[in-house]
């Protein structure tokens, strides 16, 4: 037996808490009939209808992409702009992105159809850490990526603390190459805080994300998720 609204986010119709908005406004039905408690539970069998559209337990599946530039990480995009769905093929389930990287952004991006996973992995509370590989231009000031380690002010808000290592530096194409640590995935973050140092970033590649890496994965292809990278994500 599962709570009603945790299989209502796990077939991956919305998130929890919308699915307990559905719930409370009488919007849901279990069985032909109308559910707003919030405790009830349901087993396998149970019919489930939400907003009229009828869910079902589903087989969870978990996939990593290594996405690659020049698309957006949205199921679909109402500008006709490539999508990272075009690269997940011939996977029978109606998965989605857990989060988003940037359009020219590679790397790590994981998929599922487990709301229940992706609410955990997307909630700031809970401090996912994200690994980032940034090709800058020019050769980057140490004091000024301290700025970064202790915090720095863009726009709006303050960034928390990052881990930030200098890696090399190539003359020839006048590049640094910095290594970065976070919790947090606001739109265009780590360019914004490079900008915010006085650098500009011409290359990010997520290397990991919750500890999962590409490795062997080419730009555009995609993989299942192993047993043990499964766990270690639910174990965080």
């Amino acid at each position: 037996m599962e709570r009603l609204q945790k299989v209502i986010a796990n077939s991956g119709f919305c998130s929890r808490r919308k699915a307990e908005n559905l719930i409370v406004e009488g919007k849901v039905k279990v069985n032909d009939e109308i559910v707003t408690k919030l405790g009830t539970t349901v087993d396998e069998n149970a019919i489930i209808e939400v907003d009229g559209k009828q869910i079902n337990f589903e087989e969870k599946v978990y996939y990593i992409l290594n996405k690659p530039r020049n698309c957006v990480s949205t199921v679909k995009d109402d500008r006709g702009r490539p999508t990272v769905m075009d690269y997940i093929r011939n996977v029978d389930k109606r998965v989605y992105p857990i989060g988003r990287l940037d359009f020219d952004t590679t790397g790590v991006l994981l998929f599922t159809n487990d709301g229940d996973l992706t609410n955990k992995l997307t909630h700031p509370k809970n401090e996912i850490d994200k690994v980032y590989i940034a090709s800058v231009a020019g050769k980057v000031d140490e004091n000024r990526l301290e700025t970064l380690r202790n915090g720095i002010n863009i726009e709006d808000y303050k960034t928390s603390k990052a881990s930030v290592d200098f890696l090399k530096y190539n003359s020839k194409q006048n590049r640094s190459i910095i290594s970065l640590k976070i919790h947090e995935g606001k739109n265009r973050q780590i360019k914004k805080m490079f900008e915010a140092i006085g650098y500009e970033v011409i290359k990010l590649n997520r290397e990991s994300f919750g500890g999962i890496v590409a490795n062997g994965l080419k730009e555009g292809q995609f993989r299942k998720l192993t047993i043990d990278e499964i766990k270690k994500l639910k174990d965080l």
